[in-house]
């Protein structure tokens, strides 16, 4: 096997039992570093101490990863334009923020039969949208509801 000593010089070619009588003499561990290598590459060191930097590592990188969340933004079909635009920065800061946002538009009593206002409004969003977004579900009417979700490019 191909050997590297605990100072991470190469040693070569060694036979696997004088490998193992020198990781003895050092106090350490051989640790097989690359088993599917022709030959295969082993290390002499610390395993414990490995597997604490690779703990570390891990623990680190799930500290850096962040969570995309859903965000809902529930409006009316008859929406004033000053409150539309309010609404409309705030999707805007939710997609700088990177998360996806969840467009609502509830109706009540006998808006139920003006249906296309609600898609018309839906539409008007996601065109406002479209240079920084892209549609993840259509808008589609769930009861007195009308839902559609948008995620960040």
């Amino acid at each position: 096997m191909q050997l590297i000593d605990a100072d991470g010089e190469n040693r070569g070619i060694t036979e696997t039992l004088e490998a193992r009588r020198m990781a003895e003499d050092a106090g350490l561990d051989l640790v097989l570093i690359s088993p599917n290598a022709k030959p295969p590459v082993a290390k002499i060191l610390d395993l414990g101490k490995l597997k604490y930097e690779q703990q570390k590592k891990a623990a680190a990188a799930r500290k850096k990863q962040k969570t995309v969340e859903v965000k809902e933004v529930k409006m009316r079909p008859n929406i004033d334009t000053h409150d539309y635009e309010v609404k409309m920065k705030a999707v805007k800061r939710f997609f700088e923020d990177g998360d996806k946002v969840k467009v609502t538009l509830r109706f009540r009593g006998r808006e139920m039969a003006h249906q296309q206002l609600g898609m018309q409004l839906l539409q008007k969003v996601r065109e406002e949208v479209g240079d920084i977004s892209k549609v993840e579900a259509e808008p589609r009417l769930e009861g007195r509801q009308m839902m559609m979700v948008l995620a960040p490019k």
